[in-house]
């Protein structure tokens, strides 16, 4: 019986050393896409034109949920559609009531000069009713 110590068989196995892995540094990537959620919640809430604003906001959430998951090409097609969305109905709540004030205003100096043109006509007075009985 061997009684020497330490034994082999107990021995630690002597230790690899591991080459420290390279750090890689990726210059020049593209930052992550924007989510436009709040122009989304604001068009949904204030300007909901078409419900634009809603389908803005649909877009702006699925584009933050695939940033979230790391999916970044998904995210940014989802964050186009939400900025084109977003503008389209920024652009409809905007430039409509003015088109409306525009017309309402154009509608009334017309007819302003509509009445001043007849004020003639409503003014006349039928005094020759006097002079036929003669």
């Amino acid at each position: 019986m061997d009684t020497s110590y330490p034994r082999e068989d107990y021995l630690p196995a002597p230790s690899q050393k591991r080459e420290p892995s390279p750090t890689i540094l990726a210059i020049g990537t593209s930052p992550l896409p924007r989510d436009h959620l709040i122009w989304s919640v604001f068009n949904t809430i204030y300007m909901n034109f078409c419900c634009l604003g809603f389908v803005a906001l649909a877009f702006s959430v699925k584009a933050r949920d695939r940033k979230v998951a790391g999916d970044v090409e998904a995210a940014r097609r989802f964050s186009s559609k939400a900025r084109c969305y977003n503008a389209l109905a920024t652009a409809g709540s905007v430039v409509l009531p003015l088109l409306l004030a525009a017309l309402v205003i154009t509608g009334v100096i017309h007819l302003s000069k509509l009445a001043q043109e007849s004020v003639g006509f409503f003014t006349y007075q039928f005094s020759g009713s006097d002079d036929e009985d003669k």
